[in-house]
């Protein structure tokens, strides 16, 4: 049987793509970490990519639960 999560990234649009920019930005992330330095624009971006990613993991959460309950 499929997770809720696993039903929503096979039939959801929005989750797939919320999926999707939360992994952009995690690549994203992962080239900033790996560099010794950050610029001070870098350092700005490195926030503001950990505050998009937990905006779109809390829009994937919710979507999970409204699937949970709905199945429910």
């Amino acid at each position: 049987m499929l997770t809720p999560r696993d039903q929503l990234l096979a039939s959801h649009e929005e989750f797939q793509r919320l999926v999707q920019e939360h992994s952009q930005y995690s690549q994203r992330l992962e080239s900033l970490t790996q560099k010794h330095y950050l610029t001070e624009d870098e350092k700005l971006e490195e926030v503001r990519l950990k505050k998009l990613k937990l905006r779109l993991k809390d829009q994937m959460q919710h979507l999970e639960r409204e699937a949970q309950r709905a199945t429910a």
